[in-house]
């Protein structure tokens, strides 16, 4: 007998022995991106925030932290989709044309009020520490080739203004406030890097209580007239608009090229003889090698116009190649659910992709995707019909919620089996950023430079564009976060399950997005995908 209850006590035992180290090495296998000695310690520190002993065990042994805390996250207070619904349609009626006339933001992209702004200099005709004039157009064929990204039908979160969401927040260093002089903005914000410390954009109102800043209903694109006409990884050889010049060799690695590694290297002279005689073009110029648009008398089309201007940041990396960078802001990253827990909130919001060009010519092109992301060669992409012999632009999708990119609508399981775990698309609102965007050009070789030779020094690498010359920079260098620092255990807002938090940290800006990489891949792994299909097979992690 007491041999059977022995028996019987062993298997138990051992059953829960087996449960507890599955619940603790699931998180840890299923982890794309593993925490460093610097991450273990911030979270022995975070584990340690809670008050009560049997939390911080059952934390740190089955990775159930602050089960406690477990409650319904609506994306709204009032989750009412019929009430949003009407609200956008009013929102979108008080955006008169004529008023969009006056911005001219059809015609002229980056047409946008500074509010904050304290840069009233003008800016023309100084030089860069390269030499070159800063205030370079934005190149035809870059706005020619904007990627079109459909919104998510019901989403609760669209595109912010930057100027906005600053002030909103105020700046936390250590979970204390900065003692600073002026208020943060636009143009003063990269001088919170001088604090000794890591500083944290920290909201000024609880999350939860759901602030109209947070969900910048202002920023639903204009409805499109008409659906338009797309095709879904379109294999025909795209490669601009009418008197294009012939599809250049794909001999050439502009895959894996820098100022310091030019794509035509592996090439014998025999190949291509007149691109050997060709003499390099000074840096920061990026002229197209087609004709202009055709000219057209109809009135702009505010079509996918939305009030949160996207950022380009335009990077020359040298022979020919631009990379164009369309990073995207919003307000809040509303996480997904599994079991109807919700995971992954955070305020602040920067998704970005990006388009490789040679010579004026779209490659392909990467789209961010949580911690990581995918490439596609550019006749992949799903594109739209314009109007007027204008090329066919790309069409990507934002995530629901997380905003995080896609090539196509539906369904995108991630990190967790069995489909717990997903982000989803649908064709929603379409949004044009190139209607409203602040552009910039971005040399890192003037900011590596300037960091090793006078780091104290004002950065002169970010330049605006001819369209907003009196765009502030300071923005771009600030080195912390966007959104509040996670909030510890023992905040009643806080939960982490299997190590997935309810509430994770804020981003770092688009200076801190790998701008000076050489591949179009942010990391040393790179692989084109040829189809949508490709990338419906494919994860960013594996």
């Amino acid at each position: 007998m007491i041999i059977r209850y022995l028996r019987r006590a062993t298997i138990a035992f051992a059953l829960l022995a087996t449960l507890v180290l599955l619940l603790w090495l699931l998180p840890r296998l299923l982890n794309p991106t593993p925490p460093d000695a610097e991450e273990r310690e911030r979270d022995q520190e975070w584990v340690n925030s809670s008050p009560y002993w049997i939390d911080r065990q059952a934390c740190r042994w089955l990775s159930l932290c602050g089960v406690q805390h477990l409650k319904w996250d609506a994306p709204a207070l009032s989750d009412n989709g019929d009430s949003a619904k009407e609200l956008a349609l009013e929102l979108i009626k008080l955006l008169p044309l004529g008023w969009m006339a006056e911005r001219n933001m059809v015609a002229k992209a980056g047409a946008s009020d500074w509010e904050t702004a304290t840069m009233q200099k003008d800016l023309k005709g100084l030089k860069t520490a390269s030499g070159a004039k800063i205030l370079e157009e934005i190149p035809d064929y870059v706005l020619a080739h904007a990627p079109l990204v459909h919104l998510y039908s019901g989403e609760n979160f669209w595109p912010s203004d930057i100027v906005e969401h600053v002030k909103h927040m105020s700046p936390f260093e250590n979970q204390s406030l900065l003692n600073i002089s002026n208020p943060s903005n636009l143009d003063n914000l990269g001088a919170l890097n001088a604090a000794n410390g890591t500083v944290f954009l920290t909201s000024q109102d609880d999350v939860e209580s759901r602030p109209e800043w947070l969900h910048s209903h202002s920023g639903i694109p204009v409805p499109f007239e008409d659906n338009g006409d797309s095709d879904e990884g379109d294999s025909r050889e795209d490669w601009g608009w009418r008197d294009q010049p012939n599809r250049p060799s794909d001999s050439t690695r502009w895959w894996d090229a820098d100022k310091e590694h030019p794509p035509n290297r592996v090439v014998e002279p025999k190949v291509f003889p007149e691109k050997q005689r060709r003499p390099r073009r000074r840096r920061g110029v990026q002229k197209p090698i087609v004709a202009n648009f055709p000219k057209e008398d109809n009135k702009p089309d505010p079509s996918g116009y939305s009030n949160g201007p996207a950022v380009l940041v335009l990077v020359d990396k040298g022979s020919g190649i631009l990379d164009a960078f369309w990073f995207y802001f919003y307000s809040y990253n509303l996480g997904q659910t599994v079991l109807n827990i919700r995971f992954g909130n955070h305020i602040g919001d920067w998704e970005h992709c990006m388009v490789r060009f040679e010579h004026g010519i779209p490659r392909a092109m990467f789209l961010s995707e949580h911690a990581g992301g995918k490439t596609y060669a550019w006749a992949a992409l799903e594109k739209r019909a314009q109007k007027g012999g204008k090329p066919p632009r790309p069409v990507i999708y934002s995530a629901v919620g997380s905003h995080a990119m896609y090539a196509s609508s539906g369904m995108h399981p991630y990190v967790l089996p069995f489909n717990m775990l997903k982000d989803v698309t649908d064709k929603g609102p379409l949004w044009d950023p190139a209607l409203n965007n602040y552009a910039y050009w971005y040399d890192y070789e003037v900011d590596r430079d300037e960091s090793e030779s006078a780091p104290d020094k004002e950065p002169s690498s970010l330049v605006p564009a001819a369209s907003n010359p009196k765009a502030p920079t300071s923005w771009f260098h600030f080195d912390g976060y966007w959104g509040d620092d996670t909030y510890p255990l023992k905040d009643k807002r806080q939960w982490r399950l299997f190590g997935e938090y309810h509430y994770t940290t804020g981003p770092l800006g688009p200076k801190f997005k790998n701008l000076d990489r050489r591949k179009v891949c942010p990391g040393e792994r790179c692989t084109i995908l040829e189809s949508i299909e490709a990338g419906k097979k494919s994860t960013w992690y594996s």
